[in-house]
């Protein structure tokens, strides 16, 4: 799919990035741009379990990065035709693969963005270093995408499972119960969880009484052999830590309530929670369940204005995801302005060690040594139903993480 955005469809508002200008407009005669035109690439799951959180309404929030970019330059873009390719990916390593390939070979793909499913995620980015063409990972969270597997070509944008274990399982265990089992989808991203979640819980005095592995995508829908055995481990947990989500998610909640768990003193922690969850459950469903957040769309005047006029496009309220390919689209364009050229190399040189501040990132940095994105994150905490004082108002925040506290340091893993 292909969809065209142009200086005529650009925003009425501009949203300035703050150091990610270079040095300042290029003249639209001076660039050097491949086929004088760049092309982002949207490759998510449009179709499945990740659909809600990201899928179709990306490509709309990337859009609107294009708006505003061609708004804020006009005639000094480096060059007015923008467009975005699309594709599902199905949450499938292999389609992932031949996607990617197809996107950047066929359809003359500058940068693809956001790839949930750390096994997809994964696959991309291997096709992103032989391609030696640029990727901004958003809606996978496995560290390995800035450990062992990283790359030049691959930036990881929004949240990874240290992100999530450091803020909810570190948290949890010491407020809550010290005593966890674990119940996480059996792929790359569930993995990744059980051990960042292990890990953080260890760490804060806790214990991982017992862990099982969830078929993904786990077609049934069917918890319930998990769940009915949680409560009776010896030593019995007194936290469920669900590491599903999207679909999934929404499953394992549901019947975790079915079962009366709570009940039973069995609490639930939930490691990777989106706006869009907390919707399909509705907040009663979910209340008092502290979580960590990537970014919260009525945080702030500024957040609630992007998410004001995504409402008006896309008939709902960002995601962390959405908000993160607007802003991981954004400053790729604003890159190639600075560079004056979509030449790969240039661009990444343009990006490492870049300081950002945007509606997404706040005290972000683009970290040269891994290509990690690291920004402030939240703890966050459904409200009660009595709270909600307006539709998609479901969470407050706790406490803001600090971006030098949010994310793990560079891995030794790491070799770009």
């Amino acid at each position: 799919m292909r969809r065209t955005m142009g200086v005529a469809a650009a925003s009425a508002v501009v949203v300035l990035a703050a150091g990610c200008g270079g040095g300042g407009p290029q003249s639209s005669g001076d660039q050097k741009l491949t086929g004088d035109k760049i092309v982002l690439g949207v490759l998510n799951d449009q179709s499945g379990a990740y659909s809600e959180l990201s899928g179709k309404n990306s490509v709309t929030a990337v859009e609107m990065a294009i708006a505003d970019f061609t708004a804020k330059y006009g005639d000094k873009a480096v060059t007015t035709d923008i467009t975005v390719e699309t594709a599902d990916h199905q949450n499938k390593p292999d389609v992932a693969n031949s996607k990617a390939q197809e996107m950047y070979d066929r359809k003359g793909v500058d940068l693809i963005l956001d790839v949930p499913t750390s096994s997809a995620a994964l696959k991309v980015a291997d096709v992103a270093k032989e391609k030696k063409k640029l990727y901004f990972n958003i809606g996978a969270a496995t560290t390995d995408l800035t450990g062992k597997s990283c790359n030049k070509y691959t930036f990881h944008y929004a949240y990874d499972t240290y992100m999530l274990a450091n803020g909810t399982g570190k948290t949890t265990t010491e407020q809550i119960g010290k005593n966890w089992y674990i119940l996480y989808p059996n792929y790359a991203f569930g993995q990744d969880m059980e051990k960042s979640f292990s890990t953080a819980i260890t760490a804060a005095g806790g214990t991982v009484v017992g862990k099982d592995g969830a078929p993904f995508p786990n077609t049934s829908g069917d918890f319930s052999t998990f769940l009915l055995k949680a409560p009776n481990l010896n030593p019995k947990p007194d936290v469920l830590g669900t590491m599903q989500a999207g679909a999934e998610l929404v499953n394992v909640v549901k019947q975790y309530n079915e079962f009366k768990l709570r009940d039973k003193g069995v609490g639930l922690a939930v490691g990777l929670m989106f706006l869009t969850d907390i919707h399909s459950l509705t907040p009663a469903a979910l209340a008092g369940t502290t979580y960590t957040d990537a970014w919260y769309w009525n945080f702030d005047a500024k957040n609630r204005e992007f998410a004001d006029r995504f409402q008006q496009k896309a008939g709902t309220r960002p995601t962390f995801a959405h908000a993160a390919n607007y802003s991981a689209a954004l400053q790729y364009l604003e890159a190639v302005q600075a560079a004056g050229t979509d030449d790969a190399d240039a661009v990444v040189k343009g990006l490492e060690g870049k300081t950002v501040e945007d509606v997404f990132l706040r005290n972000g940095k683009i970290r040269a040594e891994d290509h990690r994105v690291v920004h402030d994150a939240y703890l966050a905490q459904v409200k009660p139903q009595s709270e909600v004082a307006e539709p998609w108002d479901y969470v407050k925040v706790l406490k803001t993480i600090p971006a030098a506290e949010a994310f793990r340091a560079p891995s030794a893993d790491c070799k770009l």
